[in-house]
C-alpha cells in the first residue's frame, strides 16, 4: 500500500497542504469547520506523519529529552509518564537518559547527549534541575529547558509544589495524634525536595512547641536502602521515637522494612509517614501516609510550559500545583 502523504489529505479534505499542517500542530486561526474536515480526512486516509519529513521542514527534531539522576525508581517513572503524555498530545518524541550529575564529566557528557540526539528541549529533574554547570550552559546555548521541583525557581520555567508547607503539615498530622518523639529521615541535600522537606520539617515542630532532637535526624538518600540504614540507627535508640517522618516514599518504605525486620508494629509501635504518593505508597503494608505530590502531573506540565517556549505559541511560566494528605493506616495515635 502507497504511503499516505500530507498532499492526499489535503485533497481529500479539500484544503491546502498549509492548512493541514496548521491543523496538525494545533495552531490556532483555523475555523473548526475546516480543521474537522482536515481530522475526518487523515482519519479515513489513517495518515501517519513521517518524523524525519517534519525535522527536515522546520530544522526540529520533534524530540524532548528528559534528564534524572535519582534513586527513586517510582518517582521517576511517574514523571516519564506524564512527560509521555504530553508529548504524544503534541506528535513528539521522548528520550530518556539517566546520568550522573555528580560526574566530574558531567556537563560533557551532556553535550555529547545533545549532538547525537539534538533534542528540541530538555525536562530536568532534581537534581540535575539545579546544577549551575549545566544551566549555564544550555542558558549559553540557547537550548530550552524546563525545570521540575528547582531549589532556585527564579528565572526558570517549569513546574514546583510548596513542598515546606507540606511537609509542615505532615508532623502537624503526628502531633495530632499525640506523637512528640518525631525523628525525620532527611531527603539528599543536593535535591531541593530535601532542602524544603528538612525546613518544612523543623517549622512544623517549631509550631508545636516541640525541640528538635539531633539523634532523631538521620541523613537518607531518597532511596529504599537509606530509608532503612536510617530507620534502624533509629530502632537502636534507648529512647526511640514514636514516629518517623520520611522525606520521600522510598525511604519511608525503607523504615517499614526495618521496622518489621525488628519486630516493631508498624502502627501499634512507631507511625511512619512519606511524601510523594507514588504507587509504592499503596503496595506497602500497611499502607503509607504521606503527602500526595502530583508527580505524573508535574511531568506533564513541566513539557507543556517547555513546549510553549519550543514553539512560541505563548508566555511559557514557573506553574505551581498544589499537594494533599493522604492519611492511610501506617500512622495512629502515639503509643
Amino acid at each position: 500500500m502507497a504511503h499516505v502523504t500530507i498532499n492526499d489529505v489535503a485533497r481529500a479534505s479539500g484544503t491546502s497542504k498549509k492548512t493541514v499542517s496548521r491543523v496538525l500542530n494545533n495552531e490556532p486561526n483555523v475555523r473548526d469547520s475546516v480543521r474537522e474536515r482536515v481530522l475526518s480526512a487523515v482519519a479515513e486516509l489513517n495518515y501517519r506523519r513521517l518524523t524525519s519529513a517534519r525535522s527536515l521542514a522546520t530544522n526540529r527534531s520533534f524530540m524532548i529529552g528528559l534528564l534524572y539522576d535519582n534513586l527513586s525508581p517510582s518517582y521517576i517513572m511517574e514523571v516519564q509518564a506524564g512527560v509521555l503524555e504530553a508529548c504524544e498530545a503534541q506528535h513528539y518524541s521522548m528520550m530518556v537518559q539517566p546520568l550522573v550529575s555528580t560526574a566530574p564529566d558531567f556537563v560533557g557528557h551532556v553535550e555529547d547527549i545533545l549532538s547525537r540526539h539534538r533534542p528540541d528541549g530538555l525536562i530536568l529533574t532534581p537534581p540535575i534541575t539545579d546544577h549551575p554547570q549545566l544551566l549555564d550552559h544550555l542558558r549559553k546555548n540557547d537550548l530550552p529547558f524546563a525545570s521540575i521541583a528547582p531549589l532556585h525557581p527564579k528565572d526558570c520555567i517549569g513546574v514546583m509544589l510548596h513542598e515546606r508547607e507540606a511537609a509542615a503539615a505532615m508532623v502537624e498530622h503526628l502531633v495530632a495524634l499525640g506523637h512528640h518523639r518525631i525523628a525525620h529521615i532527611i531527603g539528599d541535600p543536593k535535591h531541593g525536595g530535601g532542602v524544603w522537606r528538612l525546613a518544612g520539617f523543623r517549622d512544623g515542630m517549631k509550631r508545636a512547641g516541640l525541640k528538635e532532637n539531633p539523634a532523631y535526624m538521620v541523613q537518607g538518600r531518597f532511596s529504599f536502602e537509606s530509608g532503612v540504614a536510617a530507620a534502624r540507627q533509629l530502632l537502636a535508640l534507648k529512647q526511640r521515637p514514636t514516629a518517623i517522618f520520611a522525606a520521600d516514599d522510598d525511604m519511608a518504605v525503607g523504615a517499614i522494612w526495618a521496622a518489621s525486620e525488628a519486630g516493631v508494629s508498624v502502627p501499634g509501635d512507631i507511625s511512619i509517614c512519606g511524601f510523594d504518593d507514588t504507587t509504592i505508597a499503596t503496595q506497602v503494608w500497611p499502607p503509607l501516609t504521606t503527602i500526595h505530590q502530583p508527580v505524573r502531573e508535574m511531568g506533564r506540565r513541566a513539557t507543556e510550559e517547555l513546549l510553549l517556549r519550543v514553539q512560541g505559541k505563548g508566555e511559557a511560566r514557573m506553574v505551581e500545583v498544589g499537594y494533599e494528605m493522604r492519611i492511610r493506616a501506617s500512622t495512629a495515635p502515639a503509643p
